[in-house]
């Protein structure tokens, strides 16, 4: 098996992360999101996931895309923030606007095993089979049976790991527990807010300890190969970035292909900040060097 390689490792981070700029932190505009999100695909390729829009702003979205010719004619991929009864019309909205392509779709947190069943059932008779959609986990003991309802579908589990209060950001260890939740179950996750570094740390101006989207991929792939939660939290709390570095290095390919299948994306509100960190870790070549 070979190695995972500086070159090869550009496959491991495509579409990794998701462009989350309308929201906090950044809070981007629509006016400046949109231009900057085509000049980031333009610029990074297929490292770049889709725009991600709650389903309240596509009006104004519809405002900023340009009339479908020239430099804004290439459908423009987005991920649909929508809670299950409002997704149809969202969706009809979406599919009738040939500047826009549905990539996925996002609902809100659900609160328990009913409310999970009703999005499942929306999103099965409203996606081609091709369109993912992530379902947000509560953090509370209905966690499992939420989980529960999505085994067995082709619909994945968001994870929240961060927001704009301390509360929001999981410990290791329940992190840790939710991610071999779903592995157990075979639920594929993403994640959602706080993961703007690559590497676990506190940021000086909140004192708030984020979790580092490497560590996440390492605690997934111990999982993946049959670890218990307790080595998957010792990933998490890992902050030596030469020690994940290396980690990362050992993982043949196949390990790394069935890692994204588990841990699909995260949202960022900055995509350009996770890929300098990787550049300066030296697991991406510079922007400049990565194919479009």
């Amino acid at each position: 098996m070979t190695a995972l390689s500086t070159t090869s490792s550009s496959a491991l981070f495509a579409g990794l992360f998701d462009d989350a700029a309308l929201f906090p932190p950044g809070d981007a505009p629509m006016a400046a999101a949109v231009p900057a999100h085509r000049a980031l695909r333009a610029r990074l390729g297929e490292l770049v996931g889709p725009f991600v829009v709650p389903a309240a702003r596509l009006g104004e979205l519809g405002e900023h895309l340009g009339d479908a010719s020239g430099d804004d004619a290439a459908p423009f991929g987005i991920s649909l923030i929508a809670a299950a009864g409002d997704l149809p019309a969202a969706a009809a909205r979406v599919d009738a606007d040939p500047r826009l392509r549905l990539s996925a779709v996002e609902v809100p947190v659900v609160a328990d095993a009913a409310a999970a069943r009703e999005a499942v059932r929306v999103l099965d008779d409203v996606l081609p089979a091709g369109v993912p959609a992530a379902v947000e986990l509560p953090r509370t003991p209905a966690r499992d049976e939420v989980l529960d309802v999505l085994a067995g579908t082709r619909h994945r589990a968001k994870l929240r790991t961060g927001g704009l209060r301390a509360a929001l950001f999981p410990s290791p260890e329940e992190l840790a527990a939710t991610l071999a939740a779903c592995a157990r179950r075979e639920v594929a996750l993403k994640c959602t807010a706080g993961l703007h570094s690559a590497v676990r740390h506190t940021d000086p101006a909140t004192g708030f300890a984020h979790h580092g989207f490497l560590n996440v991929l390492l605690a997934v792939g111990t999982l993946t190969s049959g670890a218990t939660p307790t080595v998957a939290a010792g990933w998490l709390g890992e902050t030596d970035p030469g020690a994940l570095v290396a980690a990362l290095r050992t993982w043949p390919t196949e390990r790394a292909t069935r890692v994204r299948a588990a841990f699909t994306s995260f949202g960022t509100c900055s995509v350009l900040e996770p890929v300098d960190d990787l550049v300066h870790l030296g697991l991406l070549p510079s922007p400049d060097r990565i194919p479009a």
